[in-house]
């Protein structure tokens, strides 16, 4: 019974503790709502360094220094749409974690959808590939042998005149 207690009190302290970022508090704003949109902006955009976080999440030197620019953009009165414009005219779309859907990046957001239907039509067609080699390669498999015969015309007697048990 204590170790149950234990584990749903450790349960407990995890789901009531805040995620932690990177955040240094030397770089958080005055204004909350400033801060906020820093904070939403700051999970759009990639740390150059690690690749597959966010800002928000990255500890290294580099996010930081794109952290402190973002609250500087938005310190400085730009919207957010200005400010995700200003870093992908600096670094490029490769800033930004989910790419915007423009002609340069259309083939960037067609590629899954096209790979996965490619992918199910070769195993649809290989699938059909392989049943017509089975049948050209053995075909006394697609006829009936005498005694499958002889069972076929038994049942469907016992069909035709239901007084007879089968």
């Amino acid at each position: 019974m204590k170790q149950i207690l234990a584990c749903l009190f450790a349960v407990a302290v995890m789901a009531g503790c805040s995620a932690a970022y990177a955040v240094q508090p030397d770089e958080i704003m005055a204004d909350p709502a400033k801060e906020a949109r820093a904070r939403d902006l700051s999970r759009e955009l990639r740390c150059m360094v690690c690749q597959n976080q966010s800002i928000d999440d990255s500890e290294a030197p580099l996010a930081r220094d794109l952290r402190l620019l973002v609250r500087e953009r938005i310190a400085a009165g730009d919207s957010d749409a200005q400010v995700l414009d200003f870093l992908v005219a600096r670094y490029g779309e490769f800033v930004l974690l989910k790419p915007r859907l423009e002609p340069h990046t259309l083939l960037l957001w067609l590629l899954p959808p096209l790979a996965l239907a490619g992918g199910g039509f070769a195993l649809w067609s290989h699938g059909r590939r392989r049943a017509r080699s089975a049948a050209a390669e053995d075909p006394t498999a697609l006829e009936l042998t005498a005694e499958e015969t002889a069972r076929l015309e038994q049942l469907s007697a016992a069909e035709s005149s239901p007084q007879q048990p089968v």
